[in-house]
């Protein structure tokens, strides 16, 4: 059971084509986002779809993985865990916000 801790797995579509950053330190990271749909049927009958947003991140070989393998509306598997953070506006606003940090992609199709 310990690897259920804080762990997360998607199947859906890049919202965008990864944005690959070379980092100082040597590391590579690639962000991107991917949408995940749900639908059901309401009280009337209709059919009616959800549209979750994800914020990806990926790290070193995952990361290059996505930059050589992903694109925009591409269908992919992801797994890894929720990272919670927030920052200080310029305004003194705080923000919050959520990402999924992968360690694993299972790609539907071929090479970009």
């Amino acid at each position: 059971m310990k690897n259920l801790r804080n762990s997360v797995q998607l199947i859906g579509r890049l919202g965008k084509d990864p944005e690959v950053k070379n980092l100082t330190s040597g590391k590579t990271v690639a962000t991107f986002t991917l949408a995940t749909t749900d639908s059901y049927r309401n009280s009337k009958g209709e059919k009616v779809e959800d549209t979750q947003w994800h914020n990806i991140v990926a790290w070193g070989k995952t990361a290059k993985i996505a930059e050589e393998y992903l694109q925009k509306g591409q269908e992919v598997a992801v797994q890894g865990k929720l990272i919670h953070r927030s920052y200080e506006t310029i305004d003194g606003e705080k923000k919050y916000f959520t990402e999924v940090n992968i360690n694993e992609i299972l790609m539907f199709g071929g090479k970009k």
